[in-house]
Formats: C-alpha cells, structure tokens, sequence
C-alpha cells in the first residue's frame, strides 16, 4: 500500500471509530476486508489511528471537523506534514483537499491544544501544578515499550544478549531495577525466544516501579485484588511473594495460570465466592479501576469516553474496593493502593478519606509517577497498621 492508501484505512476506521465501534474492533473489521494489507501496512494504519485518537480533539479542531477525513488532516499538519502530499486522489490514496480544507485555523484553546477534556482540565491543574501541560502534552505521543525482566528465569544482561540475537534492541530504565525500554522492533516481541520462555513480560516501567516500591520479601503472602490479566501479580510472584491473584470478574484471569506456568512462578486464582478461605494476607494490594489518565497514550480512547458521571462512579468504586480490604489483612499487615491516574482525588484523595474512617492505618510509602519520568502515570500508597 502508498503512505496515501494507508492514510485512506485509517480515515476509514475513524469514521466507523466515530460511529461507536471500539477502536480495535474497528481495526480488526478492517483488516479482515481487505486480507492484502501485509503487517506493515497494518502496522502503519494502526498507528495513524492511535495517533488521531490521542490528539482527537485538536486533530479535528485543525482538520475543520469531526470526521475520519477531517482528523487525519488536522493530525497531519498538527504534526507538521503537509497534507497535500498524501491527499491527491491518486493510488488509493484521499481525494485531493478541498480550498476550504486548505484555509487555516485560529488559535486553539488550552484543551483543545492539549487534548484534555475541557471538564478535567482543572483536576489536571490541582493535581500536578506546574507540570501539568507537560504531562499533557506527553500524553499525546506513543508510549515508550518496556519489558519486565523476569528474575526468576535470566538477568537482564542475559535477556538482553538473546533478545539481540532476535533483533530487538534495548536499554536499562531507571524506574525499575527489572525494566528494559525497547529501542528497535517492538513487534517482534511476542515472537521471540525471550518471551517465550518466559524470560520476560511486557509491562510498562512505572507499573514495575509500583511493585518494586512495596519491598516484597520471599514468601510474603499477598493478595491481588484487582488482579485482571496478571501482569503485576506475576512481578509480586517474580519477586518471592506467596500470590492470591483475584478479580471480581475471574473471566479476566483466565490466562494466569499459563502466564505463570511459562514464568516459572506458582500464582494461585481466587474467585470472588473462594477467596474467604485464603485467611487474611501479610499485604493486599489493589490496582482499582481508575481514569486511567497515567496511560491516555495506551489508551486514548478512554479520555474521550470519560464523563463527569463515569469519573464520579470510579470514585465510588475505589472506595468500595478501598474499604474492603481490611478485613483481608492480617493483624500486622499492609495494604498497597494504587492507580494508574495522576489525578490527586482518585489518589491521595481516596487514602485520606480511607485513614479518615480507619484509624488503625497509617501511610508508610506514597509513590507517584508521572509520564515525565519516563513510564506511565501511577499512584501507590501503602498502609500499614498500627
């Protein structure tokens, strides 16, 4: 496919973005039709796609409208490319721009400039300060891929020979003693003889950096609350921890124990109805579901399907996990609470208002991070008793 054909696909998926189907359904619907895409092509559709939706609103606002055509032009020269270049109605590629495509736009408002939803801006401010349009504005690129190192398999200077031998270049990050950031073909990964055998998983560093934090020793009993697909369990396990991963919907877990079988690391599954004969736990640790404003760059769409009655309702569900975990921790235990938002009211917020009501807890580590470090945005606060 021309870089104007691929321009063309990804115009296609918007529109069927923009009339409610998810975007990697959309994705997925698409290559289906059109089986002669090769994974380049898809690869370089994929991209412009997650690139519009990261910058939706100012891609749209520059374009001139709120339509597949109308983004990919606004994200073009948002990006400094001159869409003229691919839009000439030639080889597939989009019909040619129009004199009124052409005119220029005004200036952009600060949301709209940074691609925040207006209603969440001031939360951004109160949240992060001066830093906040930094933050912002990284959430409008491609985040960096990481690997977690796997100790239990290899170290990192071994994985990081073999991963070599497969093409796949990467660097130590600081954020985590078992973080790797991937320099050269990602997409390769999943393919190759490292990730296989279980030598590494791909998790973003500052999700490392959250459970490194909590000074894991071997044959601590934890507890995965939220546990979802594993992937913070499996560092827990990684680490020495006697892990109890649970997730109010199990169907989530349904590929931990392969995870943890190609890992080398024993991770028992608790169903909601089963966890009360696990006793209580040295640390119960829960991810909850949040904004996710500290991964907007993953997942953009969610920004933009975020309302002020979605973001009310998270908060009542933290809390509800929040408060439920007491009684899960054993008399001198701990529990860790954690976010990927970067937003002080799904965070600190929720923490004070949980001591507030629980006056046997006390904060002994708070960690945040934002995408200026390096990873994603994550909060964790452990509590320990008194």
């Amino acid at each position: 496919m021309t870089p104007g054909a691929r321009v063309a696909a990804a115009i296609e998926i918007l529109d069927d973005y923009l009339a409610g189907t998810p975007a990697e359904q959309a994705l997925t619907g698409w290559a289906r039709k059109h089986r002669f895409a090769g994974s380049k092509d898809r690869a370089a559709i994929r991209d412009h796609v997650f690139d519009a939706l990261r910058r939706l609103q100012s891609s749209a606002e520059i374009g001139g409208g709120m339509t597949g055509r109308a983004i990919m032009i606004g994200l073009l020269r948002g990006q400094g490319n001159d869409p003229d270049t691919l839009f000439t109605g030639e080889g597939h590629a989009p019909e040619a721009l129009t004199d009124q495509e052409r005119q220029p736009v005004g200036d952009l408002s600060r949301a709209t400039r940074l691609d925040c939803p207006a209603w969440l801006l001031p939360q951004f401010d109160e949240s992060l300060g001066g830093q906040s349009d930094d933050v912002l504005e990284a959430l409008r690129h491609r985040a960096p891929v990481f690997l977690r190192v796997n100790n239990v398999r290899t170290s990192k200077e071994e994985v990081q020979i073999q991963l070599a031998e497969d093409g796949i270049v990467t660097r130590a990050h600081p954020l985590a003693s078992t973080a790797l950031e991937v320099l050269e073909n990602p997409r390769k990964i999943n393919a190759s003889r490292a990730f296989l055998d279980g030598m590494v998983e791909l998790q973003d560093a500052a999700s490392q950096a959250v459970v490194e934090a909590l000074r894991i020793v071997p044959g601590m009993r934890v507890l995965d609350f939220c546990a979802g697909g594993g992937g913070k369990a499996l560092a827990l396990a990684a680490f020495g921890a006697d892990v109890v991963a649970h997730d109010i919907s199990p169907a989530r877990m349904k590929d931990i124990p392969s995870r943890a079988e190609r890992a080398g690391c024993k991770i028992q599954v608790a169903t909601p109805d089963a966890l009360a004969r696990f006793g209580t736990f040295d640390l119960v640790f829960a991810d909850a579901p949040c904004s996710g404003s500290g991964s907007w760059r993953r997942t953009p769409q969610g920004k933009w399907l975020m309302t002020p009655d979605r973001f009310a309702a998270l908060l009542g569900i933290q809390k509800s996990i929040l408060y439920q975990l007491p009684a899960k921790t054993a008399a001198d235990g701990a529990i860790a609470y954690a976010t990927c938002s970067v937003l002080e009211s799904e965070n600190r917020a929720q923490v004070d208002q949980f001591m507030e009501d629980h006056s046997g807890f006390d904060v002994d580590l708070e960690r945040r991070f934002t995408p200026l470090d390096g990873g994603d945005g994550f909060y964790v606060a452990r509590l320990k008793r008194m």
